[in-house]
């Protein structure tokens, strides 16, 4: 393979890299900002929020990290916010549930369809 080939293949990884931390960091701090969701997070917890800022410090001050840096940098603010995120998550869904219509159909049982009768 020709170097240039090797070049591109490793920049475009890192710039994948370097973007998926970004969007993650960005989507993260957008989501913990939103009211609707600012009431479901702990009032006590600002892990999640410092390590966003952090993310996106530490993206300001190394924009030419190698991809394991990149790489490394996600998984560490992963670490504090996907278990948040998840109860977060479930909170929606418990929510979601206790709203349903007492005469819906069961998920994946037989609805309301219509009635088939043999003629003769």
């Amino acid at each position: 393979m020709p170097r240039s080939t090797s070049l591109r293949m490793r920049n475009k990884k890192k710039v994948d890299a370097k973007n998926s931390l970004e969007n993650y960091a960005y989507k993260m701090r957008n989501t913990i900002q939103d009211e609707k969701n600012a009431s479901k997070l702990p009032a006590d917890d600002k892990k999640i929020e410092n390590a966003v800022e952090q993310a996106i410090q530490w993206l300001d001050n190394n924009q030419l990290a190698e991809v394991e840096e990149f790489e490394d940098k996600m998984k560490e603010l992963e670490g504090p916010c996907s278990p948040i995120i998840a109860k977060m998550y479930q909170g929606a869904g418990a929510d979601m549930a206790g709203g349903m219509d007492d005469d819906a159909p069961a998920a994946g049982g037989s609805g309301a369809g219509p009635k088939i009768e043999e003629v003769d």
